[in-house]
């Protein structure tokens, strides 16, 4: 059995946010294999935490997958401040075919066009991967899992950070489908009374206010702060608030253009483009959303470059959503061109954590050291990109740790689910599937 279907089997997805299914990946040929550990969300340790706890079993997962897909140059890429990280990386590259590369403490750092411009100098072709260029890349814990596939260990744990308006902000590991509330439990309890959850981080993720969300293979941790505060109740406002007030109030000023990261690595990404289809309603809106074709959703035009607060990072999800439906593809230049101003106008962490107000909350996040297994696990069936699982167990069955219990359509692009630990299961819906000890 190959190592491609041994991943398969273990149901390894992207641990990073995406949640790509990595056997796909590994089916492929590349000349490049790069591990994501640049984790430039403020406020997140996980990726770092990885790193410094299992820096051996990342190294040899890199290692198998350069194997797989025949790459001869490995490469760990990490923002120099992770100083234990980067040790930890460094000391588990020697005698290997893998270098660590130091990152800026900037943002979006891990964005994979940017992460695989500084590391090969190679830009990805407009709207392509990284495989267009000959290079693979996946999140540092994605290794790790990797690694384990390989010894026969199904994905059924995940590292994630508590932080934010939390007593004492901390990195765990638990299993998949614990809930946000257990979690806080860990991290000595809220400080807010009116908690607002960022999972995946402040700047990308997605907002709720439900404690029983549960922990999911893409979770990469969870910032938690007041509704009270300014960034939540910007996240909250209602979407035709934020149309509407885009509307009358964008006077096309750039800003959002000159400071994105896309289009300061070359790519026709041009936000202020795309705030017109609010005031062109119906006129030239299948112009002007192409301009957010290659947009990564990475939120710096709202939340840090607009001086009006404005929404164009929102216009451009619509925008895509919009070409998605209609079937539209990019049409524009193909060839792009670093901006010559782009390593001047980087944003630096630091500055981003200010502009968001969470420099308070700018603390350590240590990894917590003790088993945590939950008597009720809720195990959403749709956990990565493709199509939901669907369930192999009812209601009233007993599972072991490691069973499947879910698996995506014959042929369908997805991942199998296990059974994080052993119990019976209590409900089965289209939905999930909820497990109890």
């Amino acid at each position: 059995m190959n190592l491609a279907e041994k991943v398969r089997q273990a149901g390894v997805v992207g641990a990073g946010g995406g949640g790509f299914p990595t056997h796909v990946k590994l089916n492929a040929k590349a000349d490049v294999v790069i591990a994501n550990g640049a984790e430039c969300e403020p406020l997140l340790h996980k990726d770092a935490v990885t790193m410094e706890e299992c820096a051996p079993e990342m190294i040899r997962g890199m290692q198998l997958a350069m194997e797989a897909v025949g790459a001869k140059e490995g490469v760990v890429g990490i923002k120099a401040k992770k100083k234990h990280a980067v040790e930890a990386a460094q000391s588990a590259c020697k005698g290997t075919n893998v270098r660590v590369q130091l990152l800026g403490d900037y943002y979006p750092a891990g964005d994979e066009y940017d992460l695989v411009y500084n590391v090969t100098g190679k830009l990805i072709p407009p709207g392509g991967i990284p495989i267009a260029v000959g290079v693979v890349v996946n999140n540092v814990e994605t290794f790790v899992n990797i690694a384990a596939a390989q010894d026969g260990k199904p994905l059924t744990h995940k590292m994630l950070t508590i932080a934010g308006a939390v007593k004492s902000p901390c990195t765990l590991r638990v299993p998949i489908g614990t809930t946000f509330r257990e979690c806080v439990e860990h991290a000595g309890g809220l400080t807010t009374d009116d908690p607002v959850m960022c999972i995946g981080g402040l700047m990308m993720g997605t907002q709720s206010d439900d404690l029983n969300t549960p922990v999911t293979k893409t979770t990469t941790g969870v910032i938690i702060l007041p509704r009270t505060h300014h960034t939540i109740e910007r996240k909250l406002r209602p979407a035709k608030s934020q149309a509407a007030i885009g509307k009358s109030a964008c006077d096309q000023c750039r800003y959002c253009t000159e400071l994105c990261p896309r289009f300061l690595l070359g790519y026709a990404v041009e936000p202020h483009q795309v705030m017109r289809t609010l005031a062109f309603t119906g006129t030239g809106a299948d112009y002007y959303n192409q301009w957010a074709a290659m947009c990564c959703s990475c939120g710096l035009c709202t939340l840090y470059s607009c001086p009006e607060e404005l929404y164009p990072k929102e216009a451009c999800d619509d925008a895509k959503s919009v070409m998605r439906q209609k079937q539209m593809k990019w049409t524009g230049p193909m060839n792009p061109k670093v901006h010559g101003m782009a390593d001047g106008r980087r944003v630096p962490i630091k500055t981003l954590a200010k502009k968001l107000h969470v420099l308070d909350y700018d603390l350590p996040a240590p990894y917590v050291r003790r088993e945590i297994s939950p008597s009720r696990l809720i195990l959403p069936l749709k956990q990565s990109a493709g199509t939901p699982c669907v369930s192999k167990v009812k209601a009233g069955d007993r599972v072991s740790a490691g069973q499947v219990i879910g698996e995506p359509a014959p042929n369908a692009l997805g991942a199998l689910l296990h059974a994080p630990q052993a119990g019976t299961i209590r409900e089965v819906t289209d939905k999930q599937i909820v497990l109890e000890q």
